[in-house]
């Protein structure tokens, strides 16, 4: 029973003890003729978690403990490296796919993470001294190197594939002409490359992709945004379920939105097995594995083109300059943690949809909030005070947003909420680290439209007129 196991310190052999006692106890109910209960995490649903233990969610079988060898495209990123070590942790066999952009990207801004991120061969280095296990990292661009890629599949023979190497920023997918045709080369590229090179290598590859809540819009549905697809009648009295209508607010958005296309067509066609998570904003910064070596820290971007509106407050607050809000601040948002993101990758990795089923789509939140309300809650414990600024972006000044996730509570997945502690944590690493910020970065730089530019330069005349793009299809009626 221990063979397999690999003992690097006292952790992991209690770990590994407990984990074969389990074992042992359960072969010895086969034996004596009685169940031995599997522990569940706590959900809404508690019923149907312990059925989905052990039953896919779409009717196959699940191994919730078979190791299995991962590939993670975009492994060094804000998302990805948590992700990564997480599923490392767990006995997975993790190989990162990533040709360090993000990185790249830093130094074309002018602006650095907050947290003092190392080197990734600094980082795997460290992680496999601590745990005893290797990550391994290989450098190629994804949506440029199809060869390598393709090569990559019928040598290493992948389970799963993570698909995290996209340009994720909306602002900066705003920036200019250079940007948006990037964001677009580079995303789309990116994932046509992907659904080729499983199906030229003829493998049985489960893709889980990084999607955003953004494809669906914000408060365009005219109620609860449902996960991924919607129920309709077509002319004829005709019941069909289709996609979510695509409301995309930038071109990031966009991407995303082709993406989930280029998932429906290469899963009808080809018999593709995706997952696509359309996730909410994140915020945080580490996760239990981050923070286990100050070398692992996860990277904290503050600057209004990465830095997530959450995060962004919580670092001026530590500053002590007033949060910068946009427009009216009635922007309702979806918000999940870091640290859930990891949880709700490792369990769309064991809960892959069964062979011939469509692609499978979670909504990948905790829960929502008005940006104004946010904002006032860090104001009520700091006192930092609150700017409200001309807002860039070409959106609806104010927005419900109600989501259905239900499916992760299914499988076991308990999300933290915006409590207190959390929020001081974050704000006490921005305080830490405060002497790295450069403070002029909080402050918009990309915008939607030229109308947004004037907007932003105190144009009396496009603040009265208001003169704004965005038109809500529903406020036509």
């Amino acid at each position: 029973l221990f063979s397999n196991y690999n003992f690097t310190d006292l952790n992991s052999l209690i770990m590994n003890a407990v984990s074969a006692i389990t074992i042992l106890l359960s072969l010895s109910s086969i034996c004596h003729g009685f169940t031995l209960k599997t522990p569940v995490v706590k959900t809404k649903n508690t019923k149907a978690s312990k059925c989905l233990n052990f039953m896919n969610i779409n009717g196959g079988s699940v191994d919730n403990k078979k190791s299995k060898k991962i590939v993670v495209l975009g492994g060094d990123g804000f998302c990805g490296w948590p992700t990564s070590l997480h599923l490392s942790e767990a006995g997975h066999q993790v190989i990162i796919v990533d040709n360090l952009s993000r990185r790249k990207i830093d130094l074309e801004l002018g602006c650095d993470s907050l947290t003092p991120i190392q080197t990734i061969q600094s980082r795997l280095k460290v992680w496999e001294v601590i745990t005893g296990r290797k990550i391994e990292w290989i450098n190629f661009d994804v949506s440029r190197d199809y060869d390598l890629l393709l090569n990559l599949l019928k040598v290493e023979k992948p389970d799963t594939i993570i698909h995290f190497a996209e340009q994720r920023a909306a602002p900066y997918s705003q920036k200019g002409s250079r940007e948006k045709i990037y964001t677009v080369n580079n995303n789309i590229g990116g994932t046509h490359n992907l659904c080729v090179a499983i199906v030229e290598s003829g493998l049985d590859i489960h893709v889980v992709h990084l999607g955003t809540m953004g494809v669906y819009g914000y408060g365009n549905s005219g109620g609860q945004i449902p996960e991924g697809y919607i129920d309709v009648i077509l002319p004829g009295n005709r019941e069909q379920k289709i996609l979510h209508p695509a409301y995309p607010g930038s071109v990031y958005h966009t991407t995303k939105c082709l993406d989930a296309l280029l998932f429906q067509f290469y899963n009808k066609n080809d018999g593709l097995k995706v997952t696509d998570l359309h996730q909410g904003i994140v915020w945080g910064t580490n996760t239990d594995q981050t923070m286990r070596d100050e070398r692992l820290i996860n990277r904290f971007d503050y600057d209004s083109d990465y830095g997530t509106v959450l995060n962004r407050f919580l670092m001026q607050a530590g500053m002590g300059i007033p949060m910068t809000v946009y427009g009216t601040g009635g922007q309702t948002r979806a918000f999940i943690h870091v640290s859930d993101t990891a949880q709700c990758i490792e369990a769309a990795v064991n809960n892959p949809p069964s062979s011939n089923s469509a692609v499978e789509i979670f909504n990948q939140v905790a829960e929502t909030h008005k940006i104004r309300n946010l904002a006032k809650m860090i104001d009520d414990k700091t006192g930092t005070g609150i700017d409200f600024i001309s807002n860039p972006r070409n959106e609806a000044a104010e927005n419900e947003l109600d989501v259905r996730n239900d499916k992760f509570g299914n499988l076991g997945v308990d999300f933290k909420s915006l409590d207190e502690n959390l929020l001081e944590e974050v704000q006490n690493i921005a305080m830490k680290y405060s002497s790295r910020a450069d403070l002029k970065l909080v402050y918009p730089k990309s915008y939607w439209n030229k109308n947004r530019v004037a907007a932003a330069k105190g144009d009396n005349e496009a603040e009265k007129s208001k003169q704004q793009l965005f038109v809500d299809i529903y406020d036509e009626k």
